[in-house]
């Protein structure tokens, strides 16, 4: 057994006085000792810690005692290490950021597409008349993606409802959306049945189940991932490469942070061009005053604390 696990879950629930949940729930973390980021808002919970299997089993424990969170999912991963240096719990406007808040309009727990599970997924996307949307970040979906997927120029998700109108000539298709965690899925596929679109589904649990369930078939490169691993793995059966070194093109699996905290781009950076550029993503941040010391492996991270906002 590995002595950390790591924890993705979300959960829409309506959360009376989410602020002071949010408070209540940053104690409770720190007197378990666990690490993450953990968000929390009128309309639900979403968060990844990481801790010893005991520490995350009390949690899991803890979060599935609460009504509110009957029916909850925790996707689990072993690991050598914490996933986290720090704890954040944070109450916001909105568990995912996408700028669609208001409930009378898009509301996952009311309406939104079809959950399906990894091996329905696989049968699906074989056919036809299916579309599979990726609905994640340009840096996300660079580093990897499904087979024959659809994806959009998004430098974050509150840019999907803009990317809506670009996905009109589908609108009589039968849509697939995935993410990594199914999240940003739940408002997505609602929007797109907001606008019309008719035979809406998304795959639950996102990438990351999809490997547990199916040893991630047709899925090219890896899955960028919230917390210091930065990408996993997730092809078992027909793995490939899609991403290439930003500096010099050669095929990579490895995505960085430059080392100039003023530009901080998720960038595909192989070792190489790493050393030689000392973690930057150009000459110009290489030579930036502000330039971090590179610490070879492009995740940087502040000394540990707990923090609320």
């Amino acid at each position: 057994m590995a002595p950390y696990n790591i924890l993705l879950y979300y959960f829409y629930t309506p959360i009376e006085d989410a602020e002071k949940y949010a408070e209540e729930h940053l104690k409770y973390c720190k007197s378990l000792g666990v690490r993450g980021r953990i968000i929390i808002a009128d309309e639900g919970l979403n968060g990844s810690i990481s801790g010893s299997p005991e520490q995350c089993q009390q949690y899991t424990d803890h979060i599935k005692s609460d009504k509110r969170f009957e029916g909850i999912e925790f996707k689990i991963d072993e690991s050598d290490s914490h996933a986290f240096n720090r704890l954040h719990v944070r109450y916001k406007a909105e568990i995912v950021h996408s700028g669609l808040r208001d409930p009378k309009i898009i509301n996952p727990r009311k309406k939104t597409g079809v959950h399906i599970d990894g091996n329905t997924f696989l049968e699906m996307k074989e056919r036809n008349d299916v579309v599979v949307l990726d609905v994640r970040s340009n840096y996300e979906h660079g580093v990897g993606k499904f087979k024959n997927s659809i994806t959009l120029d998004m430098e974050n998700f509150r840019e999907f409802p803009d990317k809506i109108k670009e996905l009109e000539s589908l609108k009589y298709k039968t849509i697939i959306t995935y993410c990594t965690g199914g999240i940003k899925c739940e408002k997505a596929s609602a929007l797109l049945l907001e606008h019309g679109f008719e035979d809406v589904y998304q795959l639950h649990g996102g990438i990351i189940k999809y490997a547990k369930e199916t040893g991630g078939k047709d899925f090219d490169g890896v899955c960028y991932v919230f917390d210091a691993r930065i990408t996993v793995p997730i092809n078992e059966v027909n793995p490939t490469i899609i991403s290439n070194c930003h500096i010099c093109n050669a095929p990579t699996l490895r995505m960085v942070n430059c080392a100039n905290v003023e530009c901080n781009e998720h960038l595909p950076i192989c070792e190489d061009c790493g050393e030689k550029l000392d973690g930057a993503c150009s000459t110009e941040c290489m030579e930036h005053p502000r330039k971090r010391p590179y610490n070879g492996t492009g995740y940087y991270v502040r000394p540990p604390i707990e923090t609320i906002k």
